[in-house]
């Protein structure tokens, strides 16, 4: 059955050219690159290499938007209704977009319909509804002042946004910057730039200005590095490594002072205490928490700290559960795992991973490559148990489905091996204890913590790390405060 619905699916028509200003248009420099099917190893499309010079193009169209107010000066309530409008428009092509972002990033295509399109398309109508209730101050002065205290927009932003969740991470930046009124330039990553064209098509169609939402494909040393570097950009909001993370640090130092938010890597630590009562709960929380999306989270439950007396028992349950994760033909609807992202990331997580048996961990599952025979990109479900809190696989982010388990006597010793890396993103503690459970929540250094819980989500609620995790925040109300300026006006009556 899930051959024959495979054949049936007909292959969407990719959007392949840069959107600037408007149009699709080709790299002024004639370059393109390949958009491949991680599942395949298969070109899809050949897509537009954007450059310094697109950059720049992209930039004056996004500026002049914002001096002309095109955007900007609407009534918030007609900013509103056209990012509502964006959002259905998203949730109606909803199948042809799920579709496009499981050919180009490989991920189940049950997921990118249940998940990806109405995360995205709920995102939208979330900072659509945001537009109409952002107020400003009055500050408390004396009886002869006015002091107004206004929230404006910056200008033009930059996002940058990763391939593992490609429109919703798009969604979750560019939707608040447009609600608070900025222009938008949008540089997906080079493996998954196809859902982002397709994105600005249809920002087009519900009524948003044509210079107002940039799209600009094409590598991070070019493109990405030029939008970091320009010196009319008034903000870039980038999610990927830590290691790009800190280039456009960089270039903003270099550059125009821009502002930089940065949601980087993380190594969760999923902490489970003597006293839970359900294993087998546990257990599938950590196996969806590290398998899920192939693991290719940055918030993955990565490392599993679990107390020396119920450790072998839950290492046994999760062992036992990793062959239901093994992933599949990404357009089998009964698939629970996909490809990763490319060959290339998979030869690292597959280096990971050989030097994780070499550095005396024990292997319990997994561990090597799978489907082989399709020429895509798959990776077992792989669990590793008497893991070293110092070694490579406990303090390296891998991005794939590769679980660390590390034991521990007490909580005390659990908060500091989880706090014990360069990461604080996500944390996770389970126990029957709920005020010890919320002693420790409030002794890991993330930015997001779930107690007998794990990868609860709303967009009301913000996201984001500290430490080399990064700073700033995204989803919710908060996530508003990136994307304007305070400007205080003083009146004296």
């Amino acid at each position: 059955m899930a051959a024959v619905e495979r054949v049936a699916i007909t292959l969407p028509s990719f959007r392949t050219e840069a959107f600037i200003d408007g149009a699709f248009v080709a790299a002024a420099s004639g370059r393109t690159f390949s958009a491949v099917n991680p599942a395949t190893g298969k070109v899809l499309a050949e897509v537009a290499a954007c450059d310094a010079e697109d950059v720049d193009r992209a930039v004056q169209s996004a500026r002049r938007a914002f001096e002309t107010r095109s955007w900007a000066g609407l009534r918030p309530l007609e900013r509103k209704r056209i990012l509502q409008a964006f959002a259905e428009l998203i949730r109606a092509r909803g199948d042809e977009l799920a579709l496009t972002e499981t050919l180009n990033m490989g991920k189940p295509i049950s997921d990118a319909r249940a998940i990806d399109v109405r995360a995205t398309a709920d995102c939208f109508a979330y900072y659509g509804e945001c537009c109409d209730k952002i107020y400003g101050e009055v500050a408390p002065t004396t009886a002869e002042n006015l002091a107004l205290v206004l929230r404006e927009p910056l200008g033009v932003v930059g996002c940058v946004t990763p391939w593992n969740f490609p429109m919703i991470m798009a969604a979750w930046k560019v939707a608040p910057a447009l609600a608070m009124g900025n222009s938008v330039i949008l540089k997906p990553a080079e493996e998954s730039p196809l859902t982002a064209l397709r994105l600005a098509e249809l920002a087009l169609e519900a009524g948003i200005p044509p210079e107002v939402f940039n799209v600009v494909p094409g590598l991070g040393t070019e493109a990405g590095r030029a939008l970091g570097l320009h010196m009319d950009v008034d903000a870039i909001a980038f999610t990927g490594s830590t290691e790009v993370g800190r280039h456009f640090l960089r270039y903003s130092a270099e550059s125009n002072i821009k502002r930089v938010s940065l949601e980087l890597g993380g190594k969760t630590a999923f902490v489970v205490a003597h006293d839970v009562k359900n294993l087998e709960a546990v257990a599938e929380a950590v196996a969806g928490g590290i398998f899920f999306n192939q693991g290719e989270m940055c918030t993955a439950a990565s490392r599993l700290l679990v107390d020396n007396r119920i450790r072998a028992e839950l290492v046994a349950r999760v062992a036992a559960l990793a062959p239901r994760w093994m992933p599949g033909d990404p357009l089998d609807p009964s698939a629970p795992a996909g490809a990763v992202v490319s060959r290339e990331h998979q030869g690292r997580i597959l280096s990971a991973i050989a030097a994780g048996r070499e550095s005396g961990a024990r292997l319990v599952a997994g561990g090597e490559a799978v489907r082989t025979e399709t020429g895509g990109a798959f990776v077992a479900p792989t669990v590793f148990d008497d893991v070293a809190p110092d070694s490579a696989l406990a303090q390296n982010e891998i991005f794939g489905p590769v679980l660390s388990v590390i034991g521990f006597d007490g909580l005390d010793e659990a908060v500091e091996i989880a706090n014990g890396t360069i990461y604080g993103l996500g944390a996770s503690i389970w126990s029957a204890d709920l005020s010890a459970a919320h002693r420790v929540a409030r002794r890991f250094r993330a930015g997001v913590v779930y107690v007998n819980c794990f990868d609860a989500d709303d967009i009301t609620t913000p996201f984001g790390g500290v430490k080399q995790s990064g700073f700033g925040r995204d989803k919710s109300l908060h996530a508003l405060e990136k994307y304007s300026d305070l400007k205080t006006v003083w009146t004296r009556l």
